[in-house]
């Protein structure tokens, strides 16, 4: 089911915000009070009262701790969703952000049960005064449909599912989709996305979704779409496995972005593109020391097949870089150096458009949806250039990975006027409000804020 908020009604259950250390609300009975004394609530960050009416609920204080204790933090009314019981309930208190708050309090109540059933949402929320309704829904519901996607395994979300769900979302908004499969990927010349994927026993395939008035600023999508990574013949150890459903984050990412837009009807040309293999291993595997000749026409040394996600990347690139988009967002699950760099929710991004990259800075502290800038560092550009090809996939040393990659990416783009590449985690490893341990969107809040700013 979507997301969304409870209908306005009388008998909404009032939720109060307190401090820490402040006093109770002035509205509160003689016997609540009272009730609130005994329960030892001090208003600390997360804490929660259920104050009696009756046999009933009457009211809900949530603690609000202190500046300090909110700032390690986000949507954090969130925190106070599991603990309430089944009903419908309204901000009474006056909030800084209130749509961050009500936007969390949807994201809290996400479910993945398509395997196993989950407790069944029971604290619905009416939306605050003021708040925009349907961007909040559509976020949350965009919100939800990338991180259905990244915890569905590769049994169920291999190549040929990805397209199908890539096309479900088309058809829910009047998009029109193309797909190229198999061998007709060289015949188009889109050959460094067959020779990673055509190990497979499902056939790698580029899919291509457009929509929205030709007239209107042109919004392109790039997103990785792995949709298992061994490893290839450099084949990971089994503990680094472990995760690799979720190596097609970046195109689920996208597609959660791609719903936002097209769900809020942003007056915007939007094509979204995806790369979506398997990195199998079998008799036709791509091999390390191979050559490839990428769509551009640049020659790539395979030092490592686990670096297999900017090889496809730079055909899909290139193609959207064919029209000259006037905004080229690329999204992956790119390198694990990211994640040392900043953990698991930070992502990294780059780009050489100041202009971007103070649009896009500003919509993160709008957004609740951190990112962090790191540069396309000209100096290490030498170590992409092996000497027997123009680039190479897996430069040795270690060092500078995701900036590595990033630079990597970039030689496949020629309009580097709004292009910006975000190297995403694609998963929460401990539950945090609103965020479930699993599958995560990350960025799409803020990617929407900048296509809405620059597209008004």
């Amino acid at each position: 089911m979507a997301p969304h908020f409870a209908a306005p009604t009388e008998s909404a259950i009032p939720v109060y915000i307190v401090e820490k250390g402040a006093e109770a609300p002035g509205v509160l009975s003689d016997t609540q009070r009272d009730w609130l004394a005994a329960t030892g609530f001090t208003g600390a960050l997360g804490d929660v009262a259920l104050l009696p009416d009756g046999g009933a609920v009457g009211a809900v204080l949530v603690g609000w701790g202190d500046a300090a204790a909110r700032k390690r933090g986000r949507f954090h009314l969130a925190r106070a969703v599991p603990k309430l019981p089944e009903g419908v309930y309204r901000i009474a208190s006056p909030l800084d952000d209130p749509a961050t708050e009500a936007l969390g309090w949807l994201l809290e109540n996400y479910r993945f049960d398509r395997y196993h059933p989950q407790p069944p949402v029971k604290a619905h929320l009416v939306a605050p005064d003021g708040v925009d309704i349907p961007r909040l829904e559509a976020m949350a519901a965009g919100d939800k449909l990338a991180r259905d996607l990244i915890n569905t395994p590769t049994s169920d979300m291999g190549p040929e599912a990805l397209e199908a769900a890539f096309r479900a979302l088309a058809a829910d908004h009047g998009a029109e989709v193309s797909a190229i499969r198999g061998d007709d990927l060289l015949a188009q010349n889109l050959p460094m996305v067959h020779a990673v994927g055509r190990a497979s026993d499902q056939a790698p395939r580029l899919l291509d979704m457009r929509w929205g008035d030709a007239e209107n600023p042109a919004v392109t999508l790039v997103g990785k779409g792995v949709c298992f990574d061994t490893g290839g013949l450099n084949i990971k150890p089994g503990a680094s496995m472990g995760l690799m459903k979720k190596d097609m984050g970046g195109a689920a990412n996208v597609m959660g972005l791609a719903h936002m837009i097209m769900a809020l009807k942003l007056p915007v040309r939007l094509r979204v593109i995806v790369p979506a293999v398997e990195n199998s291993i079998s008799a036709g595997a791509f091999r390390p020391q191979d050559i490839l000749t990428s769509r551009k026409g640049l020659t790539v040394e395979i030092n490592n097949t686990d670096a297999e996600g900017r090889v496809i990347l730079a055909d899909a690139l290139t193609l959207a870089d064919e029209e000259k988009p006037d905004m080229l967002f690329c999204m992956a699950t790119l390198t694990g150096a990211a994640r040392v760099a900043l953990g698991p929710d930070l992502p990294p991004f780059y780009t050489d458009d100041e202009g971007l990259a103070d649009d896009v800075e500003s919509a993160v502290e709008t957004s609740a949806d951190p990112l962090w800038r790191m540069p396309f560092w000209d100096p290490y550009e030498e170590t992409l250039e092996p000497g027997i090809a123009d680039l190479d996939n897996a430069p040795k040393g270690g060092f500078s990975g995701s900036i590595n990659a990033a630079l990597f990416l970039r030689r496949f783009v020629d309009k580097p006027e709004g292009f910006a590449h975000f190297d995403i985690y694609g998963w929460t490893p401990s539950a945090k409000p609103a965020r479930s341990q699993g599958g995560a969107c990350q960025g799409a809040r803020s990617l929407l804020a900048v296509i809405e700013g620059r597209c008004k």
